[in-house]
């Protein structure tokens, strides 16, 4: 009996041989899992690899190419900006001219002799006649009208771009005074008026020409703080009107000074410690003066908050205690008031009663 003939061997395909069966051993997958990795292995690598594959070639710079091409836009714009437009501007190009100190600009005038002259009836033009330059001689003008007026040769002196040099050629015929006249010199001043030769007669000194202020005495007697004007505190050397002003108000704030000290408080005072010497030298207060008292039961706020020792906060809180307390049975009930301290209260005992 003839042997069968031998069965075929099973196909192999990729997915069983050597790497991909270690794969399968190590992993425990199957023949599908096997291909469906090794597929998608396929599919990463060629996305990493086809880009740089398909990228297309760089171009290949040309220097002597960019460069023509740039002479000839060069080469355009020079010959758009040298032909002339056939449209005009929008906003025109103003030209402006070159500022000449030598006066080109300017139509010239006709110079003339020097001669004694008075610079406060000189107009631009006979400025410019003398050798000053244009805009120098406006400048003077313009100053004269709005100071009244030059006083003296240093006025003219002073102004702005006048050379030396033509000043001191203008000064000996200017009919002016060197410098301007003291304040006790200045009534005779505008009644003097210039000799033959142009110049004016010579002041009486400061000391001869009694002044607008009347000097302060020497020996003055000491008065009473609180009865003094401030005509009397003006007296006192250092002492203005505006200090005297102050002086009186604070006292009047105050209801009276108790004591030369409290001079110390007045506003204008604090700065000036040989100011407040001389207040507390001169004046005194009188023996068993009374100052004016403040009702803390009855006076209003718009009254309390205006004396210097009360003020508007503490004003307020003395209002409202007495509106939910009831009134104050003495001065010591102050003592409730929160912002109210011992040394205020000792400094604002002789200024206020409880009735």
């Amino acid at each position: 009996m003839a042997a069968p003939p031998p069965l075929p061997r099973p196909r192999r395909s990729w997915a069983d041989s050597g790497p991909m069966r270690w794969v399968r051993r190590y992993f425990g997958y199957s023949r599908g899992e096997a291909r469906g990795m090794a597929g998608l292995l396929v599919l990463m690598l060629g996305a990493v690899v086809l880009p740089v594959l398909l990228r297309p070639a760089l171009p290949v710079y040309l220097p002597a190419a960019d460069q023509r091409g740039l002479d000839e836009l060069v080469a355009t714009l020079k010959a758009h900006r040298t032909t002339e437009q056939g449209y005009a501007s929008r906003y025109p190009k103003r030209e402006y001219k070159k500022f000449e100190r030598s006066g080109a600009r300017y139509p010239k005038v006709a110079q003339v002799r020097l001669a004694p002259f008075d610079p406060n009836a000189l107009t631009a033009e006979g400025w410019e006649a003398r050798g000053v330059p244009h805009f120098v001689a406006g400048r003077m003008v313009k100053y004269r009208t709005a100071a009244g007026g030059f006083k003296a040769k240093a006025q003219v002196k002073k102004m702005y771009g006048l050379e030396d040099s033509v000043y001191q050629r203008l000064a000996p015929f200017m009919q002016l005074p060197d410098e301007a006249p003291g304040r006790g010199e200045r009534a005779a001043y505008a009644t003097s008026k210039p000799g033959p030769d142009g110049k004016f007669p010579p002041f009486a000194s400061s000391a001869a020409t009694p002044g607008k202020f009347p000097g302060k005495p020497r020996n003055l007697q000491p008065f009473d703080l609180n009865t003094a004007d401030t005509t009397q505190l003006m007296q006192i050397r250092g002492i203005g009107a505006g200090r005297a002003k102050w002086v009186v108000r604070y006292r009047n704030q105050l209801g009276g000074y108790l004591r030369e000290d409290q001079l110390d408080e007045v506003f204008v005072l604090r700065n000036a410690p040989d100011l407040r010497d001389s207040l507390k030298k001169y004046t005194f207060v009188g023996a068993g003066f009374a100052p004016k008292l403040v009702n803390v039961n009855t006076a209003s706020f718009d009254e309390m908050y205006l004396h210097p020792y009360i003020g508007k906060p503490r004003a307020r809180l003395i209002v409202a205690y007495r509106q939910q307390h009831g009134p104050f049975k003495s001065v010591e009930d102050l003592q409730q008031i929160p912002v109210l301290k011992a040394a205020d209260l000792e400094k604002l005992r002789p200024y206020v009663r409880c009735e």
